[in-house]
């Protein structure tokens, strides 16, 4: 896919001229420059060949094309006119390869996702608290979460996944609403999850403030056969993880959120500061952690480059992005941050987060039964590799990952997934819905950059 590298994305065109501009009117991540819409040109005053150049690599983006982006600009043609060129031609004379040509012209493929219809464009610029309005902020929570074209939704699962049923043990106190909206993901999706819905047990939850009684999602995949039933599966933990286990977690801080000009290889090396608390992570903001098995695999890269497509969203209702590692490489934090993941990035060396997704102990596998005899594993690496994303197999790849949303302060889990089988990824429709409830019972804050703290 794509990088997420503001340079990378404006390339050497009509855009590096109005990159100054941009970035000082809030437009300075490639999600949000993506959604850009003629309004938002018009208020900045781009010339009509950046607003087609914008189109034309936006277009390309979302196709993972972007190696064609300079020359193809350089004609001087709108995207319209570019797509009714021959294949046979951009070929020949554009020297795109056959089957890029078929990416390119298929005007149905792209993975791009739509401007939520209630971000304004002032509500866009992170520069400016309007953003964050309370009216945003309901439109969000009041059922109107942003929604993608039909074409455009997370991947749709591969055939083998089709046709599953979805099942799930809730616990008896929780409401029929919740049930029914976490069933609506499950069938709308395409994907068969188990959810769990159980209040927090930890030593701070239920005296620091109301937050803390409210109730923790715990979700997983479906447990698969394997050879017919003689391999028993992962058993997965009925209750979200206490905030007492999770708030001492030592981690360390690599990455802050990526802005052009910030890069913590300066130096010539990155400064790996001592460890500190996992609690600073959302003491101030509700915090979505993804807990990554191996940044090099191509179904973790995936996972976080569809997240991190839609941080625009996740802005607008708040939500810190931040990646953990459960082994620092320094070579694997270059190649994952800011290409597949533009948010923030911290290592947990003792892999402690992922011991507590376990329920105390690591979820690991064996790649053998774990992934060549689990046929969902197999379809989940068939999904991720559709997209086009390259990988490598350093490091430490059989113990499990999953995802955490955390409410503010002493508020707890308000959500966990548990990778159960290799490459299980977070419903997108569930993971936004948990955030903009989040949202409608926080105060609105205006984004900054120091929340995750950094010393480059």
């Amino acid at each position: 896919m794509a990088s997420y590298s503001l340079d990378d994305f404006v390339g050497n065109g009509v855009l590096r001229d109005a990159l100054p501009s941009l970035i000082a009117d809030g437009w300075d991540d490639v999600p949000t420059l993506k959604m850009m819409n003629a309004r938002d040109m018009e208020d900045l005053k781009l010339t009509q060949n950046q607003r087609e150049a914008l189109e034309l690599r936006t277009y390309l983006h979302d196709r993972s094309l972007m190696e064609y982006a300079d020359n193809l600009e350089t004609l001087g043609k709108p995207l319209s006119k570019l797509l009714e060129i021959s294949p046979s031609l951009l070929t020949s004379q554009y020297g795109m390869k056959r089957g890029h040509v078929a990416r390119f012209v298929d005007r149905a493929s792209a993975c791009g996702i739509a401007a939520p219809p209630m971000l304004s464009s002032h509500q866009r610029k992170r520069t400016l608290a309007s953003r964050y309005s309370i009216d945003a902020g309901r439109e969000f929570s009041s059922g109107h979460v942003p929604r993608t074209p039909k074409r455009y939704e997370n991947p749709s699962p591969p055939d083998s996944l089709a046709g599953m049923t979805p099942h799930r043990a809730v616990s008896p106190d929780q409401s029929s609403s919740e049930s029914s909206r976490s069933s609506a993901f499950s069938h709308s999706t395409g994907e068969a999850f188990k959810t769990y819905s159980t209040t927090g047990t930890g030593e701070n939850e239920g005296k620091a403030n109301k937050l803390s009684t409210q109730k923790g999602i715990v979700a997983a995949a479906p447990a698969m056969p394997r050879l017919c039933g003689i391999l028993k599966p992962f058993e997965i933990v009925d209750n979200v993880t206490p905030l007492s286990v999770l708030e001492k977690i030592p981690i360390q801080k690599l990455t802050p959120e990526y802005r052009k000009g910030v890069d913590p290889w300066a130096l010539g090396g990155m400064k790996v500061p001592p460890p500190s608390r996992a609690g600073e992570l959302w003491a101030k903001r509700p915090t979505l952690i993804l807990c990554v098995r191996r940044p090099g695999c191509v179904m973790c890269r995936a996972e976080a480059h569809q997240l991190y497509a839609r941080k625009a969203m996740f802005d607008a209702m708040d939500i810190q992005l931040v990646a953990v590692f459960n082994e620092y490489i320094d070579s694997e934090v270059r190649s994952f941050w800011p290409r597949y993941w533009g948010g923030a990035v911290a290592v947990d060396k003792n892999r402690e987060f992922f011991c507590a997704l376990g329920g105390g102990k690591l979820l690991k596998d064996n790649i053998v039964t774990g992934f060549f005899f689990n046929p969902r594993a197999i379809a989940n690496y068939k999904r991720a590799r559709a997209t086009g994303i390259e990988n490598n197999r350093h490091g430490e790849g059989t113990v499990k990952g999953g995802l955490y949303i955390m409410r503010p302060g002493n508020g707890g889990v308000a959500y966990q997934f548990i990778e159960r089988n290799f490459g299980d990824w977070a419903p997108l429709e569930e993971v936004l819905d948990v955030c903009s409830n989040l949202q409608k019972n926080s105060p609105a804050t205006p984004v900054t950059h120091e929340d995750f703290s950094f010393d480059p």
